[in-house]
């Protein structure tokens, strides 16, 4: 049985790894690291990465990015394989992940749900086959306690639709400062947040008269939960360091 240890598990996600981690035959949840560290069923809970002693296979992270650098501190220290769920990383804290990733196996995504890895996949089919022809628009929407805009999925769909264009595309986020027809090089990234919507993206195609959209609707939290603790299994079977996505859990 593989052991993890969940990083931010007073959180709502971290929450619903743990009741995943109870009910998988193959895995246990042995501690969690939560600055509330509030008790919880079934496993203690440390304030600090530096304050766990519990021995693990993996640990899952889905808590904050102001967390990033202590864990992985921890995670080198102990040549513990991590999977980062968190989005809203700096520029600075990519570079410390690229960094841990020399010394031990890390995992990280923006998004750990298998519908939206192939979406992205689609997304490059269709921006390879329409081109220059459509312009390019995303859609995302997250409920109002999402820190992060727009969300680390939408900056994923985003670069997987660039990679496939003909043309390097501008990003653009925001245009109600800008009075200007759209250029045909952008590709536009919207939010909106509110209420207890989980995570919903929408690819759009728009061409002269007709208009392709395709979508990822999460109905509920498990499906990045379930994802996560997917990815760590994979970890743990995973010998050297290096940095790995969902291709690289799906490829297995």
């Amino acid at each position: 049985m593989q052991k993890m240890i969940i990083s931010g598990c007073c959180g709502h996600m971290g929450r619903v790894v743990a009741d995943i981690c109870n009910n998988d035959p193959e895995v246990e949840a042995a501690a969690g690291i939560d600055l509330l560290a509030q008790p919880m069923d079934g496993f203690p809970v440390f304030s600090t990465p530096a304050a766990c002693t519990v021995e693990a296979d993996a640990v899952i992270d889905f808590s904050h990015p102001a967390a990033l650098g202590p864990l992985l501190e921890f995670c080198v220290s102990k040549k513990l394989p991590v999977v980062l769920a968190t989005t809203g990383y700096s520029e600075e804290q990519l570079a410390q992940i690229k960094e841990a990733a020399q010394s031990i196996p890390v995992f990280r995504s923006a998004n750990m749900s298998l519908g939206v890895n192939v979406l992205m996949d689609l997304v490059k089919r269709a921006a390879s086959l329409l081109g220059g022809d459509f312009d390019v628009e995303i859609e995302e929407r997250h409920h109002r306690r999402k820190l992060d805009a727009p969300s680390g999925t939408a900056l994923m769909l985003a670069a997987a639709a660039a990679s496939a264009l003909p043309y390097e595309p501008e990003f653009v986020y925001d245009r109600h400062t800008v009075r200007r027809p759209r250029s045909p090089r952008e590709i536009g990234v919207s939010s909106l947040r509110g209420g207890t919507i989980v995570g919903d993206h929408t690819v759009v195609f728009a061409g002269r008269d007709e208009v392709i959209e395709i979508s990822h609707h999460a109905a509920s939290r498990e499906v990045f939960a379930a994802g996560a603790v997917k990815a760590a299994k994979f970890l743990a079977s995973v010998d050297a360091p290096g940095l790995y996505d969902m291709s690289s859990l799906i490829n297995s």
